[in-house]
């Protein structure tokens, strides 16, 4: 159907009762809950990825990532006839009225490296491949995270080139940030959050905000633009950034000062301005290592200065080596040769509670621990399936007790569930008796009490030397 043009109350039955068919380019993290809270709202549905496991497993109604209720929404809209999946983005755009576009955009560089550009070079395949099928009355929306600007500079003159239309007077164009958080995707675009809409001109955010009000149960804020909303997404991830290099920063200090950091944080947030993040071996994942560097590109070329966002991706990139050095102190206190101890890492996702390893802080740490001269270096993770993308010679284990046989140094890096509250006699107790160095890189281990001949080190704690009274 034509949806542009056509009113809100039109636009909201079509929805309901399956007259409109979208098209999600991009079936990762985001485009798979995107996909099912479309179809949820009734829209028929169609899967669109160059990877041909990801569309075959759609196409059988199977999830490609882990998220609560998305697949059994797959099942449902595959039984009833309205799911499909392609790897043809151009049939797929002849198909659709509405094409939300969540292609993964990243860095051509490493989150660490200061100047790092954006990749949108799946963003440009994806609106090529709709541009091709694109027409008159269509909607696209982009949800990827992009630098401000991307949606009218980047997609829009791509678009129009290919299609031979005119955004705004022949389809519409509009960005819509996904905002979710990895684990409770789904509930978090149809029930937790408003989705922020913002279009080219008037009629593109009109008719996008429209559709998302059947979608999103939290409501629609339109903005004035495509680049405010885009600006918005990054803010969101600047201001955790930002917040957790201050965290990092007060931690290191309390711990010096020979106080708990998560004593100080708890009372300082039960002061309603207050809102201290906590500290960690470092700040992983798809989204916040990558934002700040989206802002800072665009600082660039407007000649803006964001010292202060520039400031926090090096403090919190810089974690991972301090989180080493730690292990290498402790190791030498008790009296043992880095190149002989053997270490277990605790933890390869990027943060507690899920099996998602993208851009973890771990991942450095590792490489940190085999410049520092550790030659046995173990990870251990409860969740994750295949420790892919550890350097040669580091062994990955999903079982606890198997991993922490027989090391000497436990380094926790990721604050699972499975390890919260776990005390330094458990562990010294899985690994037979031979742990002597723990080191906890998110504060979270039950250090109340360390047993003799131990030595306990973290981010936000003081040193603890078990028997010294």
């Amino acid at each position: 159907m034509r949806v542009m043009g056509e009113s809100e109350d039109r636009l909201s039955r079509a929805l309901r009762e399956g007259e409109l068919t979208v098209a999600v380019y991009g079936l990762g993290h985001v485009g798979v809950p995107l996909l099912a809270a479309w179809l949820l709202a009734g829209a028929r549905g169609i899967g669109v990825d160059v990877d041909e496991a990801k569309v075959a497993a759609v196409a059988s109604g199977r999830s490609p990532v882990e998220e609560p209720g998305v697949e059994e929404i797959l099942r449902a809209a595959l039984s009833s006839g309205r799911l499909k999946s392609t790897t043809n983005g151009v049939l797929a755009s002849r198909e659709s009225d509405v094409k939300l576009v969540a292609v993964p955009t990243k860095l051509k560089s490493s989150p660490a490296s200061m100047g790092a550009e954006a990749d949108l070079s799946a963003l440009k395949s994806a609106a090529r491949a709709i541009g091709k099928g694109l027409k008159e009355g269509d909607l696209v929306i982009l949800e990827s995270s992009v630098p401000p600007g991307t949606t009218r500079r980047v997609l829009r003159p791509t678009l129009e080139e290919v299609s031979g239309l005119t955004a705004e007077r022949d389809f519409g164009l509009a960005y819509s940030p996904e905002r979710i958080y990895v684990g409770r995707a789904l509930a978090d675009i149809v029930e937790r959050y408003p989705k922020i809409v913002g279009g080219v001109g008037p009629e593109s955010a009109r008719v996008a905000a429209a559709l998302y009000r059947e979608v999103a149960k939290g409501g629609v804020m339109v903005l004035s633009s495509d680049v405010a909303a885009e600006f918005e997404k990054l803010a969101e991830g600047a201001y955790r950034d930002v917040n957790i290099a201050l965290a990092n920063q007060l931690a290191i200090l309390a711990a010096r000062l020979g106080v708990e950091f998560e004593e100080i944080r708890e009372a300082a947030n039960s002061q309603p301005f207050c809102h201290l993040h906590r500290p960690g071996t470092g700040v992983g994942g798809p989204c916040i290592p990558i934002y700040p560097h989206f802002l800072l590109e665009v600082a660039r070329d407007v000649g803006a200065d964001l010292e202060l966002v520039e400031l926090a991706r090096k403090i919190n990139s810089e974690m991972p080596r301090r989180v080493a050095h730690l292990a290498l102190e402790g190791t030498e206190r008790a009296g043992l040769n880095p190149n002989s101890a053997s270490v277990c890492v605790l933890g390869l996702a990027f943060r507690g509670g899920v099996a998602d390893t993208r851009l973890s802080p771990t991942y450095d740490l590792v490489g940190e621990l085999l410049r520092l001269g550790f030659r046995s270096v173990r990870v251990h993770d409860p969740r994750v399936r295949a420790g892919g993308g550890l350097p040669r010679g580091v062994r990955f284990l999903s079982d606890l007790r198997a991993a922490l046989q027989g090391c000497q140094v436990v380094v926790l890096s990721t604050d699972h569930p499975e390890y919260v509250g776990m005390s330094p006699a458990r562990l010294r107790e899985l690994s037979q008796g031979t742990l002597l160095v723990v080191v906890d890189g998110r504060d979270c281990l039950d250090a109340r009490h360390v047993p003799e001949g131990m030595i306990y080190l973290a981010v936000g704690r003081p040193i603890r030397v078990g028997g010294s009274g």
